[in-house]
């Protein structure tokens, strides 16, 4: 797997860790808690790091998040968030959060509204999507009739993520907690479709993790409902398309995931995206801000 380049010197903060995308970074005072998180204009896709990155994707991502922690902190299931209050450095500003030390659960919280992706590939051998039984004669991009929960085991850095079944999350984290998580995940999937559906966008799927404070509530974490973690649709587009192309144009990276698919064969480094893909994918993410945001 590609690895990160290397994190900002950044004063009174102290590296401690690079995702794919994003970097962690402490507070050089021992008294202060608070973690910083720093989104990149990395882009991942197939478990590498590709090159070049997506210009101002850190900061696209970033508002994105800061917008629906906003909007999923208002009504009456409002989930609580990692965000804490504090001064940003001047230098990632744009790109940063800051946020509260939680004790992060190994779960990724993947609901899936529409067949699509790994999940159409696994119905169209098996019937199933992570082993759940779907009915016959779906096709590529129906929805769904009930949102369902994915969970996968977040594995150790280099490693594969693993799908595995609701019983299996019990087992890791216990079952009140697995319950809690795919209750507030599909929550939080079905509020945030419903305002992407007032946009004129489809919310097809999402990923949401997870971690607990100091005072034991779980808490929404890492990013929410971004271009990275989401697949999202043109409502217009995919009830009026032609072709599966047309019918789940999407304001993702699904434009890297597709032209890497089509020109790498998944052995040794994967090849340089081409100037195209990435000035379609940044096109792609900034419209979804102004659409979702406007």
């Amino acid at each position: 797997m590609s690895t990160p380049s290397s994190p900002l010197s950044l004063p009174g903060w102290r590296h401690l860790y690079s995702g794919k995308v994003r970097d962690l970074y402490a507070s050089a005072d021992p008294a202060d808690t608070r973690i910083l998180v720093v989104a990149s204009d990395r882009v991942s896709s197939f478990d590498h790091v590709l090159a070049p990155g997506i210009p101002g994707k850190g900061a696209l991502l970033t508002t994105l998040s800061r917008w629906w922690f906003d909007r999923l902190a208002e009504g009456p299931d409002a989930v609580a968030d990692h965000r804490a209050d504090g001064e940003l450095p001047a230098e990632v500003a744009d790109r940063a959060m800051l946020a509260q030390s939680l004790e992060m659960l190994p779960i990724e919280c993947v609901v899936r509204g529409y067949l699509t992706g790994s999940g159409w590939a696994e119905y169209s051998t098996a019937g199933t999507v992570c082993g759940i039984p779907l009915p016959e004669g779906l096709h590529n991009g129906d929805r769904l009739a009930e949102p369902i929960f994915t969970p996968a085991y977040k594995a150790p850095m280099g490693e594969h993520d693993e799908n595995i079944t609701f019983a299996r999350t019990a087992e890791i984290v216990g079952a009140e907690r697995a319950a809690q998580l795919r209750d507030v995940s599909l929550g939080i999937y079905r509020r945030a479709a419903a305002i992407a559906e007032e946009k004129g966008l489809i919310l097809a799927d999402t990923k949401f993790e997870f971690g607990v404070d100091a005072e034991g509530v779980l808490r929404l974490a890492d990013e929410a409902l971004t271009s990275d973690s989401s697949r999202y649709w043109d409502l217009e587009g995919w009830r009026t398309g032609t072709t599966p192309e047309e019918r789940m144009a999407s304001f993702d990276k699904q434009i890297v995931r597709d032209w890497l698919a089509a020109n790498w064969d998944r052995q040794g480094e994967p090849p340089r995206l081409p100037d195209h893909v990435v000035e379609r994918t940044a096109a792609r993410y900034a419209e979804l801000i102004e659409r979702l945001t406007a």
